[in-house]
């Protein structure tokens, strides 16, 4: 299990990650259930306020390696959209 530090650091790195592509996470404020278990984020499109990512089976699915995974994965910026 990650430290709190490298969490955060992670943290950090999936939200600028997330800005290029025009979405926001989103941590579980109170974890509970599965959620302690596995997962405590979603990804959250920025326009629509939908979730994107994250919510599979339940709220806040999804683990922060996981959501950085789905980013990477993403074929292209939003921000080379508008260049």
């Amino acid at each position: 299990m990650p430290s709190r530090f490298e969490t955060n650091s992670l943290e950090r790195r999936v939200n600028r990650i997330g800005r290029r592509y025009g979405v926001t996470l989103v941590k579980c404020p109170k974890p509970f259930g599965k959620v302690l278990e596995h997962g405590g984020y979603m990804l959250r499109d920025d326009d629509t306020r939908k979730i994107v990512f994250g919510n599979d089976s339940y709220e806040f699915s999804a683990t922060l390696e996981e959501v950085e995974e789905f980013l990477e994965a993403q074929p292209k910026y939003r921000d080379d959209e508008a260049g």
